[in-house]
């Protein structure tokens, strides 16, 4: 049954989401977790590949407001119809998170990956792939409709409609590090 499956796979976000909120408390960092049911994020009743079909972004925005610090769960959202939660496919998270910014009016969209951008090919691969300094959102659509993993293509098509810049940021380094 995908309903039930799409109950089980979304749980490790849930946990992710509860879990960073506590360390940015313990921080002194105001924050709190928001599963995709609470925002909430609709969904179509396709579970395992369920498309957005709107945020009404209200209260998530007043708590951001407030200078609460919102950990939202990707990939997920909820049926309507049926108060379940769905799951949105690979990639989903990323576009979770420019479908949250252009409910937000955010100017930018950071996602966070294991690589620092948008490379000619593969570095975990390929020593010599180089990181492209700027990339169009058409070109981007290409890629990522060609095979590339850095982003789903839903989530660049988004961005792109809505003028939303999004950028490619590494989970596991700090920019501001010294070289």
């Amino acid at each position: 049954d995908a309903r039930e499956y799409d109950a089980v796979v979304a749980t490790g976000e849930q946990v992710t989401a509860g879990l960073l909120a506590i360390v940015l408390q313990s921080m002194g960092i105001p924050a709190r977790s928001w599963q995709g049911w609470q925002i909430p994020i609709e969904t179509s009743t396709a579970h395992g590949s369920a498309r957005i079909t709107g945020i009404p972004g209200e209260d998530i925005a007043k708590h951001i407001a407030g200078g609460e610090v919102a950990v939202v769960t990707g990939f997920q959202g909820v049926v309507a119809e049926t108060n379940r939660v769905a799951t949105l496919g690979r990639g989903g998270s990323d576009t979770s998170a420019v479908a949250l910014a252009v409910a937000l009016k955010a100017d930018v969209c950071d996602i966070y990956t294991d690589v620092d951008g948008v490379y000619t090919t593969d570095p975990r691969i390929v020593s010599k792939a180089r990181r492209l300094p700027k990339v169009s959102y058409e070109e981007m659509l290409e890629m990522a409709s060609l095979g590339a993993k850095v982003l789903q293509v839903r989530s660049v098509e988004l961005a792109m409609v809505h003028n939303v810049r999004t950028f490619v940021r590494s989970s596991f380094t700090d920019p501001d590090a010294p070289e």
